[in-house]
């Protein structure tokens, strides 16, 4: 399935995701959210927050913003984690 039919991927995320080799819907919800981050952290260092909770939203299918708090919680951690 093409990622820009998941909520939140639009064709600029897809592009970035492609570079990194996650090239489908499949492969990103595998390699789960703060995974492919990471991955995009490496190659785009401009990538935040907003991104991760994006790319969690894809997997799950629903808005970013959706979320739920705990979850929202442990996803800045593991990106505040990173900046260290």
């Amino acid at each position: 399935m093409e990622l820009t039919s998941m909520m939140n991927i639009g064709k600029e995320m897809a592009k970035k995701l492609d570079a990194v080799g996650i090239g489908s819907a499949e492969e990103l919800t595998r390699s789960g959210a703060e995974t492919a981050f990471l991955k995009l952290k490496k190659r785009y260092p401009n990538v935040c927050l907003v991104h991760l909770y994006a790319l969690e939203g894809a997997i799950c299918n629903i808005e970013f913003n959706s979320i739920p708090e705990r979850r929202k919680k442990e996803l800045k951690e593991f990106s505040d984690f990173l900046k260290k």
